[in-house]
């Protein structure tokens, strides 16, 4: 049985107790205490749980690779919890004002990381070091906690140790489910990134402070109480300048990253959307940080991934265009009198309204919004295609994606997602995929990672049941390469458009393995 506060507490005013003397008494009676102790497990559990989700979530959008992020923060973030719970272990003797300060140095930590993450990947490049810096700090400052919170619930009522430890972890376990749940589906929709972790730093030091203030005042002298008030009226000071400045310090960092062009900027449902333009007229489009779209070069790589596809006027009378919301793709088909309808499956309604609105994105599209052929749905390309795809109706299939070597994407670039298109095209039909990126001053085969993607797209639309050729194509400048893969339901040999090539496969390609849902093959 732990035997908490017989050498050091004292009532308000006293000298410190004489060893064996009780503590001072509680304001309120136990049953309450354990109640207010067992309500702050749950605050600071929530709030606890949405640091680690931010620092994932901050990890993926900046760094990329969500497993790879994920793992890393999570699993420094359990191992610096168990370092923090044996840190702690000294701590005890003087568990309230102890309990105090880690939650407003945590408090502090957790609601400025957003901030502290977006400038360091603003102004420094990557900021892969300061995420494990700031998941080993709030790990080390959340298993602090355990042991702290775990003499203080003794302190109320004593029970035996099996009945404190599990009335501790029901309630911390019901607000890591509290805070799991209010991560996605309220902070982020509702604040954004940085307004959330400032708010849970927020509710995190009041929680803590009123705990030991209220609760557990008479067990503090009066410079611990003293102290405690003005560390934590820092922190919310700190964190009340913080979301004053927070526009100004958005639009610094973002102008950090992609320059004082900046025209348009939003952070939807789906992605961070930006777009860009200089004096020269030259546009560019970044969704989550990624150029998507630069002008100088977009024409190319749009026809480079269209127009071999396109190429039989008796089979293009029905295109399917997934992803794509920029219109880019959809004005190269309704360039063609002979295709009927155009289809685009664009999962954020944002991005399709920004290029039917914009003027710089109209422009370039030359307004393919406006054309009556063009039919636009607000899905996930995998979930449409598996539902609502109607069997053998499009006789062109574009798939302008966000490349496999995104996590996030890999489902759609699998044997799955090309069986799901196959079963879409019409006999004969054709499917493009832009399958591979790559540097290079001139024509020639990919090498490393961008051969091993361009190659394993080709091998899983072969094992989807279609015949693949590979071409390549180049940006105006000649710095970067485009690889594509062309599918067919009989062989086809791509008809291809000025400054494009054939590719030949590998020796080693016959033995590539296709990518599936359960075994994604694409490098990172």
């Amino acid at each position: 049985m732990i035997e908490p506060y017989e050498q050091t507490t004292r009532a308000p005013g006293r000298a410190p107790a004489l060893p064996g003397a009780p503590p001072p008494a509680l304001p309120v009676r136990p049953a309450t205490g354990r109640f207010l102790v067992l309500a702050t497990v749950f605050v600071c559990a929530a709030c606890g749980l949405v640091y680690e989700l931010e620092l994932v979530a901050l990890g993926s959008y900046l760094i990329g690779d969500s497993v790879t992020q994920a793992s890393v923060v999570l699993s420094v973030m359990v191992f610096a919890m168990g370092v923090g719970s044996l840190l702690a272990k000294r701590l005890r003797i003087r568990a309230a004002v102890a309990f105090g300060a880690v939650e407003a140095v945590l408090a502090l930590l957790g609601g400025l990381s957003a901030m502290a993450l977006h400038a360091c990947f603003a102004w420094f490049g990557q900021p892969r070091f300061m995420l494990v810096g700031y998941a080993l700090a709030i790990g080390v400052l959340i298993g602090a906690e355990v042991p702290l919170l775990m003499t203080l619930i003794q302190r109320v009522r004593r029970q035996d140790a099996g009945g404190a430890v599990a009335d501790l972890f029901a309630a911390d376990y019901v607000g890591a489910l509290a805070g799991g749940l209010a991560f996605p589906f309220v902070l982020l929709p509702w604040l954004g990134q940085l307004s959330s972790s400032l708010v849970t730093g927020a509710v995190n030091a009041t929680a803590g402070c009123a705990l030991v203030l209220y609760l557990f005042r008479y067990d503090l002298s009066r410079r611990a109480r003293w102290a405690l008030c003005a560390a934590n009226a820092t922190v919310l000071a700190l964190l009340a300048l913080a979301a004053l400045l927070s526009a100004p310090f958005e639009s610094a960092a973002r102008h950090a990253v992609y320059g004082a062009g900046v025209r348009f900027a939003q952070r939807t449902d789906v992605q961070d959307i930006v777009l860009t333009a200089d004096r020269d007229g030259s546009v560019a489009l970044y969704l989550d940080g990624q150029l998507r779209v630069d002008s100088a070069d977009e024409r190319r790589y749009h026809e480079a991934l269209t127009r071999p596809a396109l190429a039989a006027p008796d089979s293009r009378r029905r295109v399917l265009v997934l992803g794509g919301g920029d219109g880019l793709a959809a004005r190269e088909a309704l360039r063609h009198a002979d295709v009927a309808e155009v289809t685009v499956v664009e999962l954020d309604p944002g991005l399709s309204r920004l290029a039917a609105e914009d003027p710089r994105l109209t422009r370039l599209n030359e307004h393919a919004y406006g054309d009556p052929r063009l039919r636009v749905v607000h899905a996930e390309a995998f979930d449409w295609l598996r539902r609502e795809a109607p069997d053998g109706r499009y006789d062109v299939i574009v798939s302008d994606l966000p490349g496999p070597e995104n996590t996030r994407s890999a489902k759609l670039y699998s044997q799955e997602f090309y069986g799901l298109a196959e079963r879409a095209l019409a006999d004969g039909g054709r499917l493009a995929v832009h399958a591979a990126s790559w540097p290079g001053d001139g024509p020639g085969a990919p090498g490393g990672g961008a051969a091993d993607r361009l190659w394993t797209v080709a091998a899983t639309v072969r094992a989807a049941g279609l015949t693949p050729s590979a071409y390549e194509a180049g940006d105006a400048k000649g710095d970067d390469r485009w690889g594509f893969v062309l599918a067919a339901r009989r062989p086809s040999a791509p008809a291809l458009p000025p400054g494009a090539a054939p590719l030949t496969p590998p020796p080693d390609a016959a033995e590539l393995a296709p990518s599936t849902l359960l075994h994604p093959r694409y490098p990172g």
